[in-house]
């Protein structure tokens, strides 16, 4: 599985969505009724069990989308390539 996929798998436990409905490219935070604040603490906690980091606060903050949680967590050595 890539890091994508790996990422992907987090977001559609932690909000509990269907993989398959999602536009990733454009998927943030409010941008669909299942991702709020509670949710979103879910797709952390799903993220750092999944690549075995501790997220900062500023970055569990700055996660306001699929595609900048990419370019977070590349600041934790994962890439996306």
């Amino acid at each position: 599985m890539t890091a994508e996929d790996t990422l992907k798998q987090a977001f559609i436990e932690g909000l509990g969505i269907d993989g398959d409905d999602v536009d990733w490219a454009v998927l943030a935070y409010r941008s669909i009724p299942q991702w709020d604040s509670v949710a979103h603490m879910q797709v952390v906690a799903q993220i750092e069990d999944a690549f075995d980091i501790m997220l900062e606060i500023k970055d569990v903050i700055g996660m306001s989308s699929f595609e900048i949680t990419k370019e977070i967590l590349t600041n934790y050595g994962v890439s996306f390539s």
